[in-house]
């Protein structure tokens, strides 16, 4: 559905503390040439397994599918339905469009110009000698249009990133909240039911969250979806594990994941979740090959995830906005990844009558602070602490198993393993596309956070003043 056709009222600002400024010049940005390996601390690696090597299971059945891949014109969905159509899988992309409409409600486009969903499967096609087809749909709204899909084109997979996928953006106001809620929670709910109605044997693929579980200090390693627990009697059992969502966004994956439990036990639908970490990146293999086929680069305190964030942010010259004291920990991903694990996933289904299959999909983790504090002594480009707009814990440890995807052959991309100067060069390339008054994030997550942002010397900008100095 499209977003709010007006733009709510300005929410008031947050206060904040400062950080350390780093020293190197702006220029050394265009010298990351250098290996990556030599720009990050050690980073915190996803654990494969407890006491060892996640054992490798059978690679799958790697043969040509027919994927629906709703959602495939977003950040996530336009470079995965890429990586399907060119593994030789044919590929129709279902979307309403309504990321795009976003953008219009906040005033900020892409950094990368993005072409219109028909020109970008037209070059794709051209470039890649395939067949990929766009059908425009709600799939939150135009239930009898996905159920003739389903049943007419006979799929063997459907992929479900056709959610409102920015938690900030959630958290906005309650038009913001409710749109969120009313879009992703009744698309999948949709699919849900379309998938008994059509009748075929179709096996759902849907792309999670990490924060499911939450951001507070995990307490130990956090287990792919499920929790073996010791009853008062003794007895062993294995439950979901234990929902923590930290905005509206979160709440809709949690939900979620109980109408999957309760399909997959009623209708023995077959399903996969896959709990994400952020994603960081732009252009994966696929995308590289035509400049019309570049993917979206988000920039804006709503939906600009947090390390592609800080790399345009250098690339600029604007300080890196960090909330609070950066002690945040999170899951992250590379986005050509994240295309890797979802046909993992479509090769590897649940059989039927199996409780649905979970997977971590995640990387490493790593501290807030810390990456800013990387980029910023590498670049010069100083750090900003802001007050978290957030309603989170200030600093947070957090241990992740992704032994799933690691025993079906995955060998994660490490932040150590390059990929920052492609972030930075398209940042450099497409700086004239950015809006700086789009940066700091516009979105608080209670009355307090955003009342107490008037008194922040570090949103100087906005207050029309130089930086305290």
């Amino acid at each position: 559905p499209n977003p709010p056709a007006e733009a709510p009222p300005r929410a008031p600002l947050f206060p904040g503390a400062r950080e350390a400024m780093a020293r190197l010049s702006v220029a050394a940005l265009l010298a990351l040439a250098v290996p990556a390996v030599a720009l990050i601390a050690p980073p915190r690696v996803a654990r494969p397994a407890r006491g060892g090597v996640a054992s490798l299971r059978s690679a799958g059945d790697a043969s040509p599918k027919k994927v629906v891949v709703l959602g495939g014109d977003g950040f996530c969905g336009w470079p995965t339905s890429l990586h399907l159509s060119d593994q030789g899988h044919e590929v129709i992309i279902v979307d309403n469009l309504s990321r795009r409409n976003i953008d219009n409600y906040l005033g900020c486009e892409s950094l990368t110009p993005i072409e219109t969903i028909d020109e970008r499967v037209r070059v794709w096609n051209a470039v890649s000698g395939n067949k990929m087809r766009f059908e425009y749909m709600d799939v939150a709204k135009d239930y009898d249009l996905l159920v003739k899909l389903l049943r007419d084109e006979k799929p063997d997979a459907v992929v479900h990133f056709a959610e409102q996928r920015a938690a900030p953006y959630s958290m906005k106001n309650s038009r913001t909240k409710r749109y969120t809620v009313d879009n992703n929670l009744s698309g999948t709910h949709n699919l849900m039911c379309a998938v008994v109605d059509s009748e075929q044997d179709i096996h759902v693929v849907h792309l999670g969250t990490m924060g499911v579980y939450g951001y507070g200090t995990s307490g130990g390693e956090i287990p792919e979806g499920y929790l073996d627990v010791t009853l008062k009697d003794g007895r062993q059992q294995s439950i979901l594990h234990p929902a923590y969502p930290g905005s509206v966004y979160h709440a809709t994956k949690c939900l979620d994941a109980l109408l999957f439990q309760f399909y997959q036990k009623n209708d023995g639908l077959r399903v996969t979740d896959l709990h994400q970490g952020i994603v960081w990146g732009t252009n994966t293999p696929q995308t590289i090959r035509d400049e019309r086929l570049v993917n979206r680069f988000d920039y804006d305190g709503d939906y600009g995830t947090v390390l592609n964030r800080f790399l345009m942010q250098a690339a600029l010259g604007i300080p890196l906005t960090v909330y609070g004291t950066g002690g945040q920990t999170r899951a992250l991903i590379h986005i050509t990844d994240t295309a890797k694990c979802i046909e993992l996933a479509i090769n590897n289904p649940p059989q039927a009558g199996d409780k649905v299959e979970i997977f971590n999909q995640v990387a490493e983790t790593r501290r807030v602070r810390d990456l800013a504090n990387m980029i910023s002594e590498r670049t010069g480009v100083e750090v900003r602490n802001l007050a978290n707009p957030r309603r989170e814990d200030a600093e947070n440890e957090l241990e992740v198993s992704n032994a799933g995807f690691r025993s079906l052959g995955w060998t994660p991309t490490l932040l150590d393993d390059g990929l920052f100067d492609e972030v930075t060069n398209v940042a450099m390339k497409y700086r004239g596309r950015c809006r700086q008054d789009k940066v700091l994030p516009s979105s608080f997550w209670n009355k307090k956070t955003a009342a107490a942002c008037e008194t922040d010397p570090n949103r100087f900008e906005e207050k029309g003043a130089a930086p305290a100095v």
